[in-house]
């Protein structure tokens, strides 16, 4: 591409640079006005499994056959310290009748502990007297937003009845009335609760650290600005977009999905940003015209950007394939955000530049050595010395002690890769609320008071083809069961039983969910010495346990799908983009093992330093979808600058100039896609601040030492055959072969003279 022409004069020319602008402002307004924003489409309800897992299926089975009393619970605990009194129990009682009379919204039914005597009633208390149980059903379609609705009004009608609110008192307040909501609505919205509030502050310290961090590694406020002016306009255009997709039913967002695809934006976006910036300063240094300034950094760094986007943005989209929905609703928001991202790294940002020109990164600008005399003249000063480039001492040591910097980052990745064969996972999501959470505290009081099974127990259904068992007392005697309820008939068919079944440990726990396949061959073995046939197909479990069960499953499935095939993804487009199979294999590798120790010291940090016993089952996906592709970008950008070097200079100088003109950029983009992902281990969802410690060291491992030290030393090794199969013709013998042919042509002019 010439200077001045093509792409570059399409986007950054004299007078295309405003319109490049204005069609920005233009696009972000007009789709801001006509569109709603994804943040009002969030379904954070969104069914996470499929029709056809068993849980779902039970669930179905539950709700059609056992009716009464079905429906999302909510599990009102009562705890008076020292005992509740005849008082404080009629009042819950006369709750109870408020509520049958006059339902709270999406209310389905309460348990009527009004129509108990007190003496039963108090047969249902804790050992201690302290502790009650009331369990409140709600429509199992409501959102998060419709139960704190109905939990709001069930606390006012609890003040009128009390003249107090119980759910106000603090925890360990011994002298009051002690109320909280627990179970599956106070845990929904609790979560819905904890990320709303995540958003906003999610956001202003992502604006906050990016900013910050420009302006110490740059220095300059209007550099500092420019990345966020373009991720802001990303932003503006992508969140009506993905809101118009949810609108018509095409996607489902949430609250977690929204904030991710946040620090996403400013996270990639910014290094999209500076990956055009710096070259773009680079060549001012050499380039009076800022104007083919800008066309030189187009034409230099536009392959390398769009080459790291699409990586990113295929690896994203492969999360379609995923079965479990939290994966699922993942690939479409972050897909297109980074698409969109790098769409204005090629468009606005150098606009941008253009506009400002050397201005961009004042006081400290870049200027030609002519230039910088000539401003010495003027000011009556002597000319200063031509600017001298340094010597990367990283280039010069890659290059020097190839087998020593590859035996250490060996060493050190794979000693930390180590570690992550020790992590242990949960799939409890109540575990990742704080402490202080009402539900947390009110399943705490459960635990406490009673058996944390009581919190969600599970229904064991079968169809016995009016065949007798002995499914209660096998059920009973498994030593994990702590509590099995009397049959129930359905309603429909006649032949198929439920019995309700709680645990004598915590239901959300990973031991308790391995259980379910146990409880479903114990099920299956008393049908079938029943002589009930076809028992497989005979047996439900309902339940958050069994749902939990579900998701691990669904989550291992998809684990076995979307790694190779995101690793297929990316190797097939650094094929095209290198042309090396080597090449294309070594950084694969490296990502991989990279990959493998972020999630090795991420378990140390996060199990031994801030002594959590497990990791959310889905972070390991997640975090390695990321840290491959995020991690593919520094290795393009860095290996692009060493195969165009190459062409020019012998593959040791190449590479020494390649890392050392890249170190700096890539260094500084990424601290700040580090930091990005660290914001979130500040928020008080421990699955954020997991999957932000895991993605964060990732990025700092793949920034410090596989993308300045590893790569480079494996690339110095292999030599020519990096390359392969493509040809690599080492500068010497070019010019000697040039001398040849100009040798040869000489001969042939004198022979014809």
């Amino acid at each position: 591409m010439q200077e001045g022409s093509g792409y570059g004069r399409w986007v950054a020319g004299k007078r295309s640079k405003w319109i490049t602008l204005l069609v920005w402002i233009i696009i972000a307004v007009v789709l801001g006005m006509v569109w709603p924003a994804v943040g009002d489409r969030e379904t954070n309800n969104a069914q996470d499994l499929s029709e056809s897992k068993p849980s779902v299926q039970a669930a179905a089975l539950a709700e059609k056959e056992f009716p009464g009393g079905e429906g999302l619970p909510a599990l009102i605990v009562w705890r008076q310290a020292g005992g509740l009194t005849d008082e404080q129990i009629e009042n819950i009682q006369a709750l109870t009748e408020r509520l049958d009379q006059d339902p709270v919204e999406q209310q389905q039914s309460v348990v009527p502990l009004y129509q108990l005597p007190p003496q039963a009633l108090k047969g249902q208390l804790s050992e201690d007297g302290s502790t009650l149980v009331m369990p409140l059903f709600f429509n199992e379609g409501a959102d998060a937003e419709q139960l704190e609705q109905g939990i709001e009004a069930l606390e006012q009608k609890t003040q009128d009845i009390f003249g107090a609110n119980p759910f106000d008192v603090a925890i360990d307040d011994a002298n009051t009335l002690i109320a909280r909501v627990t179970g599956p609505v106070g845990i929904s919205i609790d979560a819905s609760g904890l990320f709303s509030s995540a958003d906003v502050s999610l956001l202003i310290a992502t604006v906050v650290l990016v900013l910050v961090l420009l302006l110490l590694i740059y220095r300059s406020p209007v550099l500092a600005i420019i990345p966020i002016i373009a991720v802001g306009f990303a932003y503006m255009v992508t969140s009506p977009i993905l809101g118009f997709m949810a609108d018509q039913g095409w996607i489902t967002v949430d609250a977690q999905s929204i904030s991710i695809m946040t620090v996403l934006l400013f996270g990639a976006g910014t290094d999209y940003c500076l990956f055009m910036i710096s070259r773009y300063r680079q060549i001012l240094y050499h380039e009076r015209d800022k104007k083919k300034a800008i066309f030189q950094a187009i034409t230099g760094s536009s392959g390398a950007i769009a080459m790291s986007g699409f990586t990113v943005v295929a690896a994203l989209l492969v999360l379609l394939l995923a079965e479990y929905g939290a994966y699922h609703r993942f690939a479409v928001p972050f897909s297109l955000s980074i698409f969109i991202m790098f769409i204005a790294s090629l468009t606005l940002v150098p606009a941008l530049l253009a506009i400002f020109g050397r201005g961009s990164f004042y006081p400290f600008v870049p200027r030609t050595h002519e230039m910088e005399v000539e401003r010495a003249k003027k000011k009556g000063k002597p000319a200063p010395a031509p600017r001298k480039v340094k010597e990367s001492w990283i280039g010069r040591v890659v290059v020097t002690k190839p087998w020593t910097v590859l035996a250490i980052t060996l060493v050190l990745l794979g000693g930390l890769a180590a570690f992550s064969t020790q992590v242990k996972f949960t799939y409890d999501l109540l575990s990742s609320f704080p402490e202080d959470v009402p539900s947390r505290e009110g399943f705490t009081v459960i635990g406490e008071q009673f058996s944390q099974g009581e919190l969600a127990p599970v229904k064991v259904i079968v169809d016995a083809e009016g065949k007798e068992t002995d499914l209660k007392q096998r059920l009973e005697s498994l030593d994990y069961i702590s509590k099995v309820g009397d049959a129930q008939q359905g309603a429909e068919n006649a032949n198929i039983t439920a019995y309700d079944v709680e645990f004598n440990l915590n239901p959300y726990s990973m031991e308790a969910m391995q259980h379910i396949p146990d409880l479903r061959a114990t099920a299956e073995q008393a049908l079938q010495d029943a002589g009930v046939s076809n028992v497989d197909s005979q047996v439900w479990i309902d339940g958050q346990t069994a749902e939990q069960y579900d998701i691990e499953v669904a989550g291992e499935r998809d684990a076995k799908i979307i790694i190779p095939v995101v690793i297929g993804m990316i190797t097939l487009l650094l094929l095209l983009y290198l042309r090396s199979v080597v090449a294309t294999a070594y950084l694969i590798a490296t990502v991989v093992l990279s990959y493998f120790s972020a999630l090795g010291l991420g378990w140390i940090i996060i199990h031994y330093g801030l002594g959590a016993d497990a990791i959310q089952g889905a972070i390991p996906l997640y975090s390695f979808v990321f840290l491959v592709a995020l991690g593919e970008d520094y290795n393009i950008f860095m290996i692009s600058s060493i195969w165009q070097k190459r062409k020019t200079m012998p593959l040791r100088q190449a590479i020494k100039e390649g890392v050392g003109e890249t170190s700096s950029v890539i260094t500084s983009a990424g601290l700040i896609l580090a930091g990005t992902f660290a914001v979130l281990a500040t928020l008080p969802i421990q699955v954020l601040v997991q999957f932000g410690i895991i993605t964060a060291v990732g990025v700092l491992l793949d920034t410090f030492l596989v993308r300045p030290f590893m790569v480079p030393a494996i690339t110095t090794l292999l030599g020519k055959w990096a390359f392969w199969p493509g040809k690599y013709i080492p500068i010497a013998e070019k010019n000697e072969k040039k001398q040849k042919q100009k040798q040869k042509q000489n001969q042939k002019q004198n022979q014809s003279m």
